[in-house]
């Protein structure tokens, strides 16, 4: 079993358009993983059943029992977070504020303030259109630790994939280099970055491949839209062959690509150049992956 993991270092790339191509290409074969926990759309293209549903804690919340609470204010004074106002004369956690910390409940002379464990999120396991389990997750709003989250759709993932004895798992990373990245490259084969011809694409791609760098994976790059900056795309290729990154493919721009979203398809599934492209760039994915 090997883990390919798509990664950009900023949004906007198609990262997430291509990792679901790549899935659709991989059909039954794959365990398709979404780590974008953050902003999860891999799902309006592969269309999955949402089957099954966990929710996912990580964390703590403070709660005051107002029976107990005497007013006396001693915990939002202390509190660094503002994250207990005094709402019609009672004081009450406000749980986007609350860091968890604990320290309103240590000053509580009454012991009126309780830890309980928080709910982050959800963590679905689907079948997709093509027949493939799907493993996917939604941060709750205002809900911090999507690297915990991450770590979740991926240990579910790996753990799917051994029972179902598949030969892939393909995982949508979230852009930037934050935790949720790092969380997402745990594990990995092999990483398929995705950029774009611009300033921020070039310097993104040099950022999140210092990370990957750290943790010895070998890498590929898919160069998307190429074509509308030769000279930026130039400069690219001159980075990838100055770190002995295989240059997997250049995609051109075309709208195909947003026709296809539009109707909820994936690149592959309509006539194009990229289709093709596309086609090729799996092929050397996997003989890449196969001299690892």
């Amino acid at each position: 079993m090997k883990e390919i993991v798509v990664v950009s270092g900023k949004g906007g790339t198609g990262k997430t358009s291509i990792t679901a191509a790549l899935a659709v290409l991989a059909g039954n074969s794959a365990i398709v993983s979404d780590c974008d926990v953050d902003a999860a759309n891999m799902h309006l293209l592969l269309q999955p059943d949402f089957a099954s549903k966990t929710e996912f804690y990580s964390g703590v919340l403070a709660e005051i029992n107002q029976d107990t609470c005497i007013q006396c204010g001693i915990c939002a004074n202390t509190c660094r977070f503002n994250a207990i106002p005094l709402v019609n004369n009672q004081y009450k956690i406000d749980p986007l504020a609350c860091e968890g910390c604990g320290y309103c409940q240590k000053v509580c002379p009454q012991k009126a303030i309780t830890l309980h464990e928080r709910k982050s999120g959800q963590v679905f396991i689907s079948t997709t259109k093509v027949g493939s389990t799907m493993v996917h997750a939604k941060l709750d709003i205002g809900a911090e630790n999507s690297g915990k989250l991450v770590a979740k759709v991926k240990s579910n993932s790996q753990q799917l994939a051994k029972e179902q004895n598949k030969e892939f798992i393909i995982v949508d990373g979230s852009p930037g280099i934050g935790c949720p990245v790092v969380s997402s490259l745990s594990g990995a084969n092999y990483v398929v970055l995705v950029t774009e011809p611009t300033v921020s694409g070039l310097h993104d791609l040099e950022r999140i491949y210092s990370v990957v760098k750290r943790f010895r994976l070998k890498a590929g790059c898919i160069i998307n839209k190429h074509d509308i900056n030769p000279e930026k795309t130039k400069e690219i290729i001159q980075f990838l062959n100055a770190e002995k990154i295989t240059h997997l493919a250049n995609i051109p721009y075309e709208t195909q690509f947003v026709d296809a979203m539009t109707n909820a398809k994936t690149i592959v599934e309509v006539e194009s150049q990229a289709k093709n492209i596309i086609k090729e760039t799996w092929e050397k994915i996997k003989h890449d992956i196969s001299k690892n």
